[in-house]
Formats: C-alpha cells, sequence, structure tokens
C-alpha cells in the first residue's frame, strides 16, 4: 500500500513551498542477491551506486541496470572523482580500495588498504585525495585519487564511522566508540581537533551545510547532533527515528534527513544555522536505514528489502540474524 504523508512548511529563509508533501513516490525492485551499505548518487550523470556484498550495481534513476563493479568483496561504500572519470569503492573483506572508469565501469586497480576493515569511504575535492575510514583498523588511509597511490594513513584509536568535507581542507569524521568528532587537516593528513558530540551515542551518518558550516551526525538513540563545524559546539540536538544509519541535507530546501532502520525518514527543518524544528516522520520500509539524496528532483532512494523471522538462538548462533526474502531488494523514493 502506498504510504503517504504530508508535510506542510512555512515560507522562510530555509522553508520550503507549503504545499509540498513527502511521500513514498515508487519502489524499484531491483532483486539480485547480497546485503548492502552506503549508497552513492550521481545527479548529474543520473546514477545510482549500490554495495551488493561483492559487487557494486550500477544504475539509472528509475532502477534500471546499467553494469556491475565486481571483485568487491564486503564492499561498503563508493566515492566518486567526476573530473578524474574515476571511482572508489572501500571493500571491507579484502581490505582493498577498488579503482574504476566512471565512464566505462571499467576496473583500473586495486590499492591495498593501511587498515583492516574499510567502511566509508570520502573524495575530498579540495586535496583530490581519497580517504577510507577503516573500522577494524581504527584509522583512514589516504590515497591520490590521480595516481592511484597511498600517501598516508591517519589514526584514530576509536572505530571512524561517516565523514564529509567542508572543501576547504578540512575532513571531518564520526567516531563511534567515543562519540566524538575527528577534525583532519586534509593536507597534512593530521589531526587537528576532537570534539566531544554529546548527548549523541554511537554515532553513525554525516551530512554536511556548507554555506553555514553545520554537521549534522545521527545517532543510536534517536538523538541528531547539529555541530558548527569551526567550534565543534553542538548547537541542536532534534529527535530523530531508531535505527538510523545516514543523514542527508537538502540545502535548496532547508530540510536534514535522518534515515532509519525501524522504517522511517526523519524530517528536519532548518529555520537558522542554529534553530531546527521537530521532525516529521515520513513512512518508508523497515530496513531502510541508508540513503541518497538528489539534490536535483529532492528526492531520497532508499535501499531495503523484506526479511524471514529470524531463528531461535542456539550455542552456535546466539544471535541469529534474519534472512533476506530472496529477489526483494528495492529502492524506496521519497518525494513531493
Amino acid at each position: 500500500m502506498r504510504t503517504c504523508l504530508t508535510l506542510f512548511i512555512a515560507f522562510g529563509l530555509f522553508a520550503a513551498p507549503p504545499e509540498a508533501p513527502l511521500h513514498t513516490l515508487k519502489t524499484l525492485p531491483i532483486g539480485g542477491t547480497g546485503g548492502w551499505d552506503y549508497v552513492t548518487l550521481d545527479s548529474t550523470a543520473r546514477r545510482i551506486y549500490v554495495p551488493r556484498s561483492d559487487r557494486v550495481m550500477v544504475l539509472d534513476l528509475d532502477g534500471k541496470a546499467l553494469g556491475e563493479i565486481k571483485g568487491t568483496d564486503g564492499v561498503h561504500g563508493v566515492a566518486l572523482a567526476p573530473g578524474l572519470d574515476r571511482g572508489f569503492t572501500s571493500n571491507g573483506r579484502s581490505n582493498t580500495i577498488t579503482i574504476f572508469r566512471l565512464s566505462t565501469l571499467e576496473i583500473l586497480g586495486q590499492v591495498k588498504a593501511t587498515g583492516e576493515g574499510p567502511d566509508a569511504i570520502l573524495f575530498d575535492a579540495f586535496t583530490n585525495r581519497v580517504f577510507s575510514f577503516n573500522g577494524r583498523g581504527k584509522n583512514a588511509t589516504v590515497i591520490d585519487a590521480a595516481k592511484g597511490e597511498v600517501v598516508g594513513t591517519i589514526p584514530f584509536g576509536h572505530k571512524p564511522e561517516f565523514a564529509a568535507t567542508d572543501l576547504k581542507g578540512h575532513v571531518f569524521v564520526n567516531l563511534e566508540d567515543s562519540a566524538e568528532v575527528a577534525v583532519i587537516d586534509a593536507k597534512t593528513l593530521t589531526i587537528q581537533k576532537r570534539w566531544s558530540i554529546a548527548p549523541i551515542e554511537d554515532p553513525t551518518g554525516m551530512a554536511i551545510d556548507l554555506r553555514h558550516n553545520r554537521l549534522f551526525i545521527v545517532g543510536g538513540n534517536k538523538l541528531m547532533a547539529v555541530v558548527d563545524a569551526s567550534s565543534g559546539k553542538v548547537v541542536a540536538t532534534p529527535t530523530i527515528g531508531a535505527g538510523a544509519d545516514a543523514a542527508a541535507y537538502d540545502p535548496d530546501l532547508g530540510l536534514v534527513f535522518s534515515s532509519n532502520g525501524e522504517g522511517t525518514l526523519s524530517v528536519i527543518r532548518q529555520e537558522g544555522p542554529d534553530k531546527y524544528a521537530a521532525a516529521i516522520q515520513v513512512p518508508t520500509r523497515k530496513s531502510a536505514r541508508t540513503m541518497a539524496l538528489d539534490e536535483k528532483t529532492h528526492r531520497i532512494y532508499l535501499p531495503a528489502a523484506d526479511f524471514s523471522p529470524s531463528p531461535a538462538p542456539s550455542a552456535e548462533t546466539p544471535r541469529p540474524r534474519p534472512t533476506m526474502v530472496p529477489d526483494s531488494f528495492q529502492l524506496v523514493v521519497v518525494g513531493r
């Protein structure tokens, strides 16, 4: 059944037109095997990159398959460098970063990560460097995007999660187990500062407002931290849904989003750099915990699937996971 929740927003500096409702526009059936993690959307090329365990599916925005990037064992994320015609995948099981050509999807090579468990991955256009955040290694591998060579390693001492760049020489990364943000000098590859983001716990997704220099960080305790990216001050903590794993910001509409595994999309209105309205929860689909925003159409794409009930715990598997229903993988599209 189509879900619909009307979102009325008053006019203002950060506001969207009042007649604009947010709801699930459609569900794109994709199918195939394998789990998923961070999805990446290229608004210019009209493509979405979907990691699926051992490969990356490349789709158009109607869900049509355009190709695959194979040999990416345990892939978590994709970073795009359009000016170089290159893309990069973080492969968590093989501890590698795959380099491919955006125009043809041809694999150009692989780089060995300097830490275990490459997870989130980010291209910084200011330095033309790629940052692979290695969860088990508690560090980041930094690659010259043009040469495809490792240029440094940044140790954190804690588990890095998602990251963002201000395109001015700073990269920000969540440290999940210490509930901090590390501020990286993207040129010298040193940590300039560490900021506590209490009361946020288990921070995961991050987005950035480049105009007002604000970070949006979602946590496991159903709160979002809005952080001044100059001072590290937490200026607001709006409530979000449970199971959040990604954040997004639409600068044209002044809206902040949190995708929640419980099956909701939290929508927060930005009324000023330090003022945020209470979240409205748009129904999506259970398991839709990550997302990608198309800033051209203002639509949000959320991967999800159906799952069978978890089996009973046993001595061998005390915390069994539910099994994905075959070919149930889909993209939920939310918009107006």
